[in-house]
């Protein structure tokens, strides 16, 4: 018996890293060996046991890496060949699917959320969700191709419009990602705000306009330069008061979007009169929706540059000590990389 190491979640801030058997691909399913796997937002949200994941898990979605074996009735891939994996499995058939609202499939999974994932040395997929990496991309860029993905989508919800001025909330990776691809969008400012001043120096090189310490006099400060508000507002933190308070800042007929992923039971008050009476647009954004070849060809053509928040590289033996540690204010994306 072939043998792999994997960090499982075993129950609400438990990993474990195991001694199991590497897995076989059934029909149309492929295993890749992973070589770098982004730790996400959602990773955090699993540990804590505050997301729908099952325990125990492996988890891992954001990953790159090369084909290991494939499976019966496996057409166009062969072994060795460097692949980013579309973590999100549709059954392609209930009444959503059929109507273009894949993420909100009722048979909905993703792999290393509700199915075993890639912070493992192998991790089995189907093989429609390979994608595959073109000559000079790396395997780290390979891997953030899956949070831009969701960038993406979130973009392709609110629509940014020529000339719009944008606000984000939340300067970690996928802030920053949000705010790379606002720049690319047309729009002609985009703001960040958070609360750790490395952040916000992280923001200015990747292009912000201006930044901003979220502090009690943030309203006066933004109130003096935006009178009239934004006409694009982003959470990218997930904090239910950080959502409460960003409302305060979206001008007439602005869409708000919901990009940070908030604990299952959260909850925020907002006054209806306002969403009326300023022609608001309160915007969700589950996930992606066969977004990769979007985000790969912006990684590809440089336009945005993903391997530029890459802060540090872990092995799986480190795993559990990172995530049980307070995070460093300088880590921006840290990789896991079963190589090391």
């Amino acid at each position: 018996m072939k043998t792999m190491k994997a960090a499982f979640y075993v129950a609400p801030r438990q990993i474990r890293v195991e001694e199991v058997e590497i897995p076989s691909p059934g029909p149309g399913e492929v295993i890749v060996k992973v070589e770098c796997c982004g730790i996400c937002g959602t990773d955090y949200h699993i540990f804590e046991g505050d997301f729908i994941s099952p325990y125990p898990l492996i988890g891992g979605h954001e990953f790159a890496g090369t084909v290991h074996e494939v499976g019966e009735g496996v057409d166009g891939w062969t072994a060795g060949e460097r692949v980013a994996v579309d973590p999100s499995v549709y059954c392609g058939t209930c009444n959503h699917c059929r109507n273009h609202k894949w993420n909100h499939c009722k048979s909905w999974n993703a792999i290393g959320v509700t199915m075993n994932g890639a912070f493992a040395e192998y991790v089995r997929v189907p093989a429609k969700n390979l994608y595959r990496l073109p000559e000079g991309m790396t395997f780290e860029e390979g891997a953030l191709i899956e949070p831009l993905s969701c960038v993406a989508y979130a973009l392709n919800r609110v629509q940014p419009r020529f000339g719009e001025r944008s606000l984000i909330f939340g300067g970690g990776p996928m802030g920053l990602m949000l705010l790379m691809a606002l720049k690319t969008s047309g729009t002609s400012e985009v703001v960040l705000v958070d609360v750790l001043e490395e952040k916000l120096e992280m923001a200015r090189r990747m292009g912000a306009d201006s930044v901003y310490v979220n502090d009690h006099s943030l309203k006066s400060r933004l109130d003096g330069r935006y009178p009239d508000g934004f006409d694009l507002v982003v959470d990218a933190t997930g904090i239910p008061s950080v959502i409460e308070g960003m409302f305060r800042f979206a001008g007439p007929g602005a869409r708000i979007l919901q990009f940070g992923v908030a604990p299952t039971d959260a909850h925020i008050s907002v006054n209806p009169f306002d969403i009326y009476h300023k022609d608001w647009q309160y915007l969700g954004s589950m996930a992606l929706m066969f977004n990769f070849y979007q985000a790969l060809h912006m990684i590809e053509h440089q336009r945005v540059d993903v391997g530029a928040l890459v802060t540090k590289k872990i092995g799986l033996e480190s795993f559990a000590d990172y995530m049980r540690d307070k995070k460093h204010a300088k880590d921006c994306k840290v990789l896991v990389c079963p190589g090391l």
